[in-house]
């Protein structure tokens, strides 16, 4: 039963049925972005409820609010930087998490953009940068969950897929592919955080060397921003024409790299994955007993 229990968490030399199911459910994917229907671009697309100028800055609150995109992309890279020369990360889930943090500042780059100057051209430099950090997220949820090979499959994927969803877009303005990348990934990523929290409650710790990154947290942040997303004109009008729905959007999706960051933090142990490991009562930063540092 041990051994049993062991290989479920460390990923074969040889493909894997996770890795196989993985391949079908892309594949699925990608036969329903060439097979859906046509949806253009709604009458609304860039009617947001906050149209303020302040300070000379046009739309000034969904630019500025993109600032927490670039923070945490710069944090996130510079911790990740003292992991990698720790020796702490294996190499697929450190690239994974650098193409996320990239994806951030990106898209801190690519939304302010758009918010300043709303324009066909600049919402498609807006959804590049959240491509990237999409792809790395995912990337990441699969290296944790499934293995390396798995990671560079799905990451790679969601890139060339996500590139050439955004060249229909651009070209003919059919919003469907761009829509199955998003709302697939994120069934995806959902089903990785259930196989996460099936381990965990089976007293299983993450898989050997990696980030152990809480993918249910990473949900929670995202399923906000989105409500705040659909609510911008109804929290304009709640707070007074403080601040709308879309800028808190952005903080809130900014938030869903916390969970990434709390898993670089400095002196964290990445248990190795035994059933009986006594690691959800063990505090991150502490070895469990006999357990030696590397």
């Amino acid at each position: 039963m041990h051994s049993l229990a062991s290989s479920r968490c460390t990923a074969p030399l040889s493909p894997s049925r996770r890795e196989g199911m993985l391949c079908a459910a892309l594949l699925a994917g990608v036969a329903l972005a060439l097979a859906g229907p046509v949806v253009p671009p709604g009458p609304q697309a860039y009617a947001y409820a906050d149209q303020r100028t302040l300070w000379g800055l046009p739309h000034a609150m969904d630019v500025l609010t993109n600032l927490p995109f670039a923070l945490l992309g710069l944090f996130g890279l510079a911790r990740l930087a003292a992991r990698v020369r720790e020796g702490a990360l294996r190499a697929a889930g450190a690239a994974a998490a650098g193409l996320f943090f990239a994806g951030l500042l990106l898209t801190a780059g690519g939304s302010a953009l758009y918010h300043w100057q709303p324009h066909g051209i600049t919402l498609l430099a807006d959804r590049a940068g959240m491509l990237v950090a999409f792809a790395g997220m995912l990337a990441l949820a699969a290296d944790e969950r499934i293995g390396a090979r798995a990671a560079a499959l799905l990451g790679a994927t969601v890139l060339a897929g996500g590139a050439a969803a955004l060249r229909t877009w651009g070209i003919t303005g059919d919003l469907w592919p761009w829509a199955v990348l998003q709302g697939s990934g994120m069934l995806l990523l959902l089903a990785l955080a259930a196989d996460a929290w099936r381990c965990r409650r089976a007293g299983r710790a993450p898989l050997p060397g990696r980030l152990g990154v809480s993918l249910a947290a990473v949900i929670g942040w995202y399923g906000l921003a989105k409500l705040l997303e659909a609510g911008d004109a109804a929290v304009f009008a709640a707070t007074g024409h403080l601040v709308s729905g879309h800028s808190l959007k952005h903080l809130a999706a900014a938030m869903a790299a916390w969970p990434v960051l709390a898993a670089l933090a400095p002196g964290r142990y990445f248990a190795r994955c035994e059933r009986g490991t006594p690691w959800r009562g063990r505090r991150e930063g502490t070895m469990p007993a006999g357990a030696k540092s590397k």
